[in-house]
């Protein structure tokens, strides 16, 4: 599917002319794919999970924010794909928007999908369609495997984002907490907030 008919969904969501998200654009950012963790402080806070995967960013919401702990299984909401140039997207969605709330890049690296290195390979698109998605991030905050399991019986949306065990693995370690700041600009939500604040009244 061209990374055009994977956005409209997420365009048929927004008014791009009033919020400052990218309509998104041809944007390829090296020759491993990547992936980000947004903070996301809308309704209620939460973590958007995004692999890139052909052109688009397929999109987790993660109420509880991903765990280093293999024991923590934290629910993912799958939703509607994201474009590349999301990646790099902070700042605060006016009110009254679809999601309306202020973003920060939370984490941010590069991936490779596990499940192709498997006797039975699978593409990322397949693994998702499977229901079982398996990748080794490398990031800033987060390195290591993750799986993400679509719960059976339940709601198609609804999936599961684990730790795997291994080497990266640490139930001592709590990033969310420990690391709340963004890895793009080191700042906060409450420091977004205000400099897109002043901004706007500079403006004004």
């Amino acid at each position: 599917m061209a990374a055009d008919d994977k956005l409209k969904e997420y365009r048929s969501k927004r008014d791009l002319r009033k919020t400052p998200e990218p309509s998104g654009g041809n944007q390829k950012h090296g020759q491993k794919p990547i992936f980000v963790i947004q903070k996301h402080d809308a309704r209620n806070l939460h973590y958007d999970f995004r692999l890139e995967i052909d052109g688009a960013l397929a999109s987790w919401a993660v109420p509880k924010g991903p765990s280093t702990d293999p024991s923590d299984k934290r629910l993912a909401i799958h939703v509607e794909d994201h474009p590349l140039d999301y990646a790099a997207f902070e700042g605060v969605i006016p009110e009254g928007m679809y999601g309306a709330g202020t973003v920060l890049v939370w984490d941010r690296g590069t991936y490779r999908n596990i499940m192709e290195e498997k006797d039975d390979p699978l593409t990322m698109y397949e693994s998702i369609e499977a229901g079982h998605v398996e990748v080794w991030l490398e990031g800033e905050k987060l390195r290591g495997g993750f799986a993400l399991v679509k719960m059976k019986g339940r709601e198609d949306n609804q999936w599961l984002l684990v730790k795997m065990k291994d080497k990266e693995a640490d139930a001592r370690r709590n990033p969310i907490s420990t690391e709340p700041h963004s890895v793009l600009s080191g700042a906060s939500l409450d420091e977004i907030r205000e400099h897109i604040k002043e901004e706007e009244e500079g403006s004004s």
